[in-house]
């Protein structure tokens, strides 16, 4: 990868990161609408070249073996977070990427503390794991419910006036264990406008073969609104950290919601930059030592290497069109 590439990918999203230590406000320094001057059209053909680029850099994660990412996805409801996640990895190879939804915790979740349930479900190195909805439940949803408290069965003195402020310090710290130990935390925040999210639930009623998506309480929810604007405020503000930056992506425009969370994952694998693994010199001579074997069984009038020579006749087909330009 150019370091040109790799700068415009990074100028593409500085303007979604949140800069740490920074007093975050939704609706007054975030645009949902907000598209960097792209054109659909356009935004299809930067999705393919991205999908094809986190093809390749998941290519490399699996064969170093040293790293693993963290993709963390959070939205109100019908923010796009299914759809995100079936374009954004549509081109990679699903053996080294696994994705958990967290849903309402179960009775065994409610029994242990409030960050086991995302610790089972972290990569092992060389994977992606993609948490639709995280561990930052417990500042939101639980946040504007704050009954919620009662279910996680904590002891009084844990549910004082301080547990907010004391659960963005534990997984800031969480995350920057995690970091340190080489698991690469990513986190996206696709942000919807109220209008839009009105717009999407009546395309859940309209449509049949959309009703199973929608639920009444999608709109009970719904009237926490603002709740819930104060809530991601302060998440944004708390937990935004050099280590594990927030993104906060445009997403009443899936198309281009879809392009940033590509650029956000291909700028993070960029970072890590894996390599494919060096043999070593005993290992290469054992290469080549078995690849002169499979050339002495090619068949009588058939090419002893017909990948090489394809590859030699690319090369020569490449380096004649640059001539030419």
């Amino acid at each position: 990868m150019s370091d040109e590439r790799a700068e415009r990918i990074a100028e593409f999203i500085r303007p979604l990161r949140v800069k740490p230590g920074s007093k975050v406000r939704l609706d007054r320094d975030f645009d949902p609408r907000y598209r960097a001057g792209l054109k659909k059209a356009e935004g299809v053909e930067l999705l393919r070249s991205g999908v094809s680029l986190l093809a390749e850099y998941q290519d490399r994660l699996a064969a170093a073996d040293s790293y693993g990412v963290v993709m963390c996805l959070q939205a109100l409801d019908a923010g796009g977070k299914d759809g995100t996640i079936r374009h954004v990895m549509s081109g990679v190879n699903p053996q080294g990427v696994r994705v958990s939804s967290f849903k309402v915790p179960s009775a065994e979740e409610l029994d242990h503390d409030y960050l086991w349930r995302y610790a089972k479900r972290l990569p092992e190195r060389g994977e992606i794991a993609i948490f639709n909805r995280s561990h930052y439940e417990e500042v939101l949803v639980v946040r504007v419910h704050p009954e919620n408290l009662l279910r996680q069965k904590l002891p009084e003195h844990a549910r004082g006036p301080d547990v907010w402020k004391r659960r963005y310090r534990e997984i800031n710290d969480w995350e920057r264990y995690l970091t340190d130990n080489g698991f690469k935390v990513v986190k996206i925040f696709l942000n919807l406008s109220r209008e839009e999210q009105r717009i999407r639930f009546l395309k859940r009623i309209d449509l049949p073969e959309k009703n199973w998506k929608f639920s009444a309480a999608d709109v009970r929810e719904r009237r926490r609104w603002d709740d819930y604007q104060l809530a991601f405020s302060a998440m944004l503000s708390a937990t935004s950290t050099e280590w594990a930056p927030w993104y906060v992506v445009p997403a009443d425009r899936k198309w281009f919601a879809r392009i940033c969370a590509a650029a956000v994952l291909a700028h993070t694998l960029i970072g890590i930059d894996p390599q494919y693994p060096d043999v070593g010199e005993e290992a290469r001579k054992e290469l080549l030592a078995t690849r002169r074997e499979l050339e002495r069984e090619a068949p009588a009038g058939a090419s002893a290497d017909p990948y090489a020579e394809r590859n030699k006749a690319d090369r020569k087909e490449k380096k004649g069109k640059k001539g030419r330009g």
